[in-house]
């Protein structure tokens, strides 16, 4: 097989190695300046109180915490009644495994929450495996405070505010993540959120892909992640992926 990139001697890969990584470190710097800018982000008080459903019974946003003082929370693409899960939101749940343990012993704890009702959600949950927390806020305004949910009349054909901007959405719920601290004595506040691309710092197979010749080949109709990602347990299947992001098991 011809190979299409120019083929060097080792001196020569060296040099353009080298020029590279005057690039990478900057990238690094920006990388931690911004962080540092994040963390610099005014906070908002949360005034109202929200309860979500868990396989055990009610959970108040608070009991998230787990008795940490920091909580990330997974606004996961899952309406009531959806049976096409989203292969985005389970490619970036299925990265946090590995993570759980290091982020509860860091002070943070991990949640996901979706419209979805429990019943729906705690099936799902366990055909997938995943160890972290994932409720229901199908009797809340979370998702529609947090504007990842969107009133039906207004999908697709009006306007709603999604990712810091008034745009148009094909789905009444959409994707996202948002991070809380709750003080010493009990006080809940909103420091951060991230919608769209913002996920993908969390995608560690992105940074392995990043890292080999061919990248992300994200080359199909849709130039992103659906043009290739499957949930984990449905790769030998095959099957098809809506630009939203829906999978559709192959038909019998």
């Amino acid at each position: 097989m011809t190979s299409p990139q120019k083929i060097v001697t080792p001196d020569k890969w060296l040099a353009a190695r080298v020029e590279l990584l005057k690039k990478e470190k900057e990238l690094t710097r920006l990388r931690d300046a911004i962080a540092a800018e994040r963390r610099e982000l005014p906070w908002v008080k949360i005034e109202k109180e929200y309860v979500f459903d868990a396989p055990d019974g009610p959970v108040s946003l608070a009991d998230l915490f787990e008795g940490r003082s920091q909580l990330v929370v997974k606004h996961y693409m899952m309406a009531p009644g959806q049976t096409t899960p989203c292969v985005g939101c389970a490619f970036e749940a299925d990265h946090v495994s590995g993570a759980l343990t290091h982020l509860n012993n860091h002070d943070v704890s991990y949640a996901a929450v979706a419209r979805a009702p429990i019943g729906e959600i705690e099936p799902f949950r366990r055909r997938m495996g995943w160890e972290f927390r994932f409720v229901s806020s199908f009797r809340s305004d979370f998702n529609y405070d947090f504007n990842v949910s969107f009133p039906a009349d207004r999908v697709p054909d009006g306007t709603i505010y999604y990712n810091y901007r008034e745009c148009q959405v094909p789905l009444e719920d959409l994707s996202g993540r948002s991070v809380f601290h709750r003080t010493p004595d009990g006080e809940i506040f909103h420091t951060y959120s991230s919608y769209g691309r913002g996920g993908e710092e969390l995608l560690t197979t992105y940074a392995f892909l990043d890292i080999t010749p061919f990248g992300r080949r994200e080359n199909g109709p849709n130039h992103s992640l659906t043009d290739w990602v499957r949930p984990h347990d449905r790769y030998d299947e095959g099957g098809t992926v809506e630009f939203t992001g829906r999978y559709h098991a192959p038909s019998a």
